[in-house]
């Protein structure tokens, strides 16, 4: 295992790899697996942990109590639930009378 600091001409960044060699069978030959650890803050030289998704080693946001009311949330579903339920009932009953009068 070595670290490895690789320099991206396109973006003026300097990424920074962990690298694991190991030797290939089928090319007969040497290779390296690289797995991205961070960058290299140029203002520091400090390296920024990421989190291999080019997303940082920032938090996650997360919803705000004020922003979602969630009693008023489960009442609206459960109306919602109310109505399907009544809307399913009264289309059984008219399958079941259709039913019925394709018999006769």
């Amino acid at each position: 295992m070595a670290i490895i600091k690789q320099f991206d001409k396109r973006s003026g960044i300097t990424y920074v790899y962990d690298s694991k060699s190991y030797y290939d069978k089928e090319k007969k030959c040497s290779r390296a697996k690289r797995t991205l650890i961070g960058k290299i803050d140029p203002d520091t030289g400090e390296m920024i942990p990421t989190d291999g998704r080019n997303k940082g080693a920032k938090s996650k946001p997360t919803l705000s109590a004020p922003d979602i009311d969630k009693d008023k949330r489960i009442q609206e579903l459960e109306d919602e639930n109310r109505q399907l339920i009544l809307q399913i009932n009264a289309l059984k009953k008219e399958l079941s009378r259709l039913n019925q009068s394709s018999r006769k």
